[in-house]
């Protein structure tokens, strides 16, 4: 293999990346078949997902099985370079997502994991995984059975030097092959047991609740060495040219991981994917360029987003959702159950764990005050505390006695039952902000793990089924309630990115999105016309009781996001939405779940969807979508156009440069065409920005200004426009059904900065100082002016 290292100086931020997902199906050769027309759209990274081995068959790479390799089914490291030779030629480069919280826990294809089970925590590799050996007898115990092991104990046999059960095999620990099945199950360093006791006994850290994909402890020097080598390696030849890092809220030291890496990459550029509540922000002293832009979705969102007519939405949705309001009418309680649902449920093993550690803490300290707690108030306090803590993990280099504080006297104030409770509060509050010695250090990192892994399963996974007043508001790193925001907002938070992290990402639409962008922009007109909505929803409701029973409606909550879920997709085949809203069902957890399903109530939502929103009522919805055509093509527009030119990097998914209505995984994750096959308006407006971007950095990138723009008049709220160093402005239309409804534009005014300024849409268009806003979004709701070349500074 010719070396391909390169001793050029690290290499500039990108202008813009585009998410390519990768799987067996799109392997490295069709991703370098796309390179041309990428180029052209004007991006100057592809960003990949995971590229190193993974589980065969996987359809998105985050299940590695071995981080030294790039994953043979996308064409091995050979195919990799390929694809980097053909950005090269085209002057784009490669970003890669990368995955040092976890590996997939298939002992068939993960040769590190495969050798821990055979020989125990001797094994060279047993390093790399957080197991907790001292728990469980010094065995880890493998969910994988279908019942009790007693029932299925004639399904597991013996194949050589192999224990096979079904389509799962592990290995025997040398010598045992001939003990019987009973004596030959005490005999191993691992324990297959019934999934069921996931729940509660596990003994080594998932990702989130996920039992398939085990914890890596990437904070041991040797383990990073080994797991990012390849990886590191790719940078230094020039194959990749930067990082984007899965999940580092779930390892247990993000700091220190993050400037190992900035370390040993040379400071490539990289960004994280952190979560970001509305107060918090990313600790400065991270070397990262920041954020993959979640932050940056929610003020994206909440610009087309009427907090008024959101609030009465919500009204309007407990209504028609009653009786179920109790359990999904108020955000704030709804996020509180589901969480205490979690941790009583799939990180029950998680909240054990860390009760022993607080006991031990506790038993190990010269107070008496800490000596005598008891472990089940220390158990109560973890949980409350846990419950009220409104970031996904308090951090060393942030600040977290203000966070810990902050929970700590919420759940201080709650009726606990006896005092020895509440007084265990502080007790847990202060082994977080500083128990004693390793254990005490063990304390406060497993406590941010599963606070981490608490959030974004309570929040993310649960809680966004449950309240659904507006669906496009539950959005990952999204408030749904509180949605909307202020152009004042806006401009306040894109003031302080530009200062502090100009280089981070930004995105409307990911992998990981419920609902893409447009899909989103659709349903938020629904908040500029809640109660027009509600009547249609009315009349939808009876025309479907009058063609069959009431009953058949599965309960309120799911029926009103079943309705808004086809009103944001709009046209598509049926078995999208049955699978979409399954997983939504599923999620919620309240009459059925993924672990203990109720077929009943499932075939009842397939009833309910096949006969009203995808049958014939849902004809009623979809005429009120092209009533509203107009509307949520200026918001698709204007999402669009203010992430490309706001501060920061921006991150397009695959195929969102045309218009793009894709629902949550898989649906998200389906193939895309390159070209596109009807390149329409939005393709047009994405990729003259994207070209601007590409060919004035200077102008949107370090140094560059960003200056909010106010237009005057009457309809001046309507009007969002800001400048990048006064030579781009971008304008946009908000909130456009109020703005038709109330008068249109008359003649509001926007004040331009001096010089002549050129219509990059329409190039024959120019305006100079104060131009009339109707003229400016004469032919489309959004406007994208330059600076004529040669005017004075």
């Amino acid at each position: 293999m010719t070396s391909e290292r390169r001793d050029a100086p690290v290499p500039v931020p990108p202008t813009a990346t585009y998410r390519l997902q990768l799987q067996p199906g799109f392997p490295f050769r069709a991703a370098a078949a796309a390179v041309p027309y990428l180029d052209s759209l004007g991006v100057s990274h592809l960003h990949l997902s995971p590229v190193l081995e993974a589980v065969p068959g996987s359809p998105h790479g985050y299940d590695v099985v071995d981080p030294t390799r790039v994953r043979g089914e996308l064409g091995g490291e050979e195919g990799l370079r390929a694809l980097a030779r053909t950005a090269r030629e085209h002057g784009l480069g490669l970003v890669v997502d990368i995955v040092p919280n976890h590996m997939a826990m298939a002992p068939r294809h993960n040769r590190a994991l495969w050798e821990v089970l055979r020989e125990g925590p001797e094994s060279p590799y047993a390093r790399w995984f957080d197991i907790d050996w001292a728990a469980q007898g010094g065995q880890v115990l493998l969910p994988v059975l279908g019942g009790p092991l007693g029932s299925e104990l004639a399904q597991l046999r013996v194949d050589g030097d192999v224990l096979r059960y079904h389509d799962h095999a592990f290995p025997l620990r040398e010598g045992t092959e001939a003990l019987p099945l009973p004596r030959l199950m005490d005999a191993q360093w691992y324990r297959p047991v019934w999934w069921r006791l996931a729940r509660t006994e596990l003994n080594y850290r998932r990702f989130f609740s996920i039992s398939e994909l085990i914890g890596v402890r990437v904070e041991d020097p040797e383990v990073f060495e080994a797991t990012h080598g390849t990886i590191l390696r790719l940078l230094h030849e020039g194959v990749v040219d930067g990082l984007r890092v899965d999940h580092p809220d779930g390892l247990a030291d993000p700091d220190g991981y993050l400037e190992r890496l900035h370390e040993a990459s040379g400071g490539r550029w990289t960004v994280v994917e952190k979560i970001l509540a509305d107060r918090e922000r990313l600790p400065d002293s991270w070397p990262v360029a920041g954020t993959t832009g979640y932050d940056a979705l929610r003020r994206v969102d909440g610009l087309f987003t009427d907090p008024a007519g959101a609030g009465e939405l919500r009204a309007r949705y407990r209504r028609f959702a009653a009786p179920q309001t109790d359990r999904g009418g108020d955000w704030a309680a709804t996020v509180r159950r589901a969480a205490y649902g979690v941790l009583g449920h799939e990180l029950a093993a998680e909240t054990d764990r860390l009760t022993r550690l607080a006991s031990r803490v506790c038993a190990a300290s010269a107070d008496p005050a800490l000596r005598d707690r008891a472990p089940w108030a220390l158990r109560t306090a973890l949980e409350e505390l846990l419950v009220r803590l409104e970031v996904y993990r308090p951090y060393a280099s942030g600040d977290p006695a203000a966070v810990v504080t902050e929970a700590a006297a919420r759940a201080a104030r709650q009726a606990f039952v006896v005092p020895e409770e509440a007084g265990a509060v502080d007790v847990v509050r202060g082994l977080v902000l500083g128990g004693e010695g390793a254990a005490g250090a063990e304390f406060r990192a497993r406590f941010a793990q599963t606070a981490s892994a608490l959030r974004a399963k309570s929040v993310e996974d649960t809680a966004f089924y449950r309240y659904v007043p507006l669906l496009a508001a539950n959005e990952v790193g999204g408030d749904p309630g509180a949605p909307g925001g202020s152009p004042a907002d806006f401009h306040a938070y894109c003031a302080r990115v530009q200062r502090d992290w100009p280089t981070g990402g930004t995105v409307v639409s990911t992998h990981d999105t419920k609902r893409s962008a447009d899909v989103r922009a659709a349903l938020a007109v629904l908040t500029e016309c809640p109660r027009r909505w509600a009547d249609v929803l009315e009349e939808v409701t009876r025309a479907k009781e009058g063609e069959q029973d009431e009953q058949e409606v599965p309960d309120g909550q799911l029926a009103w996001a079943a309705w808004q879920t086809v009103f944001g997709l709009g046209p598509a085949a049926p078995e999208r939405v049955q699978e979409a809203l399954l997983k939504h069902v599923r999620e919620a957890g309240l009459y059925t779940s993924w672990t203990e399903q109720e077929p009943p109530y499932e075939e009842a939502v397939a009833a309910f969807v096949a006969a009203g929103p995808c049958g014939p009522p849902g004809e009623r919805i979809a005429a009120l979508r092209g009533e509203l055509e107009p509307f949520i093509r200026a918001n698709v527009l204007g999402t669009a156009l203010v992430q490309l030119t706001m501060p920061g990097v921006p991150d397009l998914y695959q195929g969102t440069e045309s218009e793009y209505r894709a629902l949550v995984d898989p649906d998200n994750r389906r193939p895309v065409r390159f070209p596109p096959e009807r390149p329409g308006v939005k393709d047009a407006v994405t990729a003259a920005a994207l070209r601007l971007r590409r060919r004035r950095p200077e102008v949107f990138g370090v140094p560059a200004t960003y200056e909010p723009l106010a237009a005057e008049g009457a309809a001046a709220a309507h009007c969002l426009a800001f400048a990048r160093s006064g030579r781009v402005v971008t304008a946009v239309t908000r909130l456009s059904l109020r703005l038709a409804e109330t008068g249109g534009w008359r003649e509001t005014r926007l004040a331009l900065p001096p010089g002549r300024w050129i219509d990059v849409l329409a190039p024959a268009r120019e305006f100079t100082g104060h131009a009339r806003v109707a003229e400016l979004f004469e032919a489309l709701p959004v406007a994208l002016l330059e600076r004529a070349e040669g005017d004075g500074d």
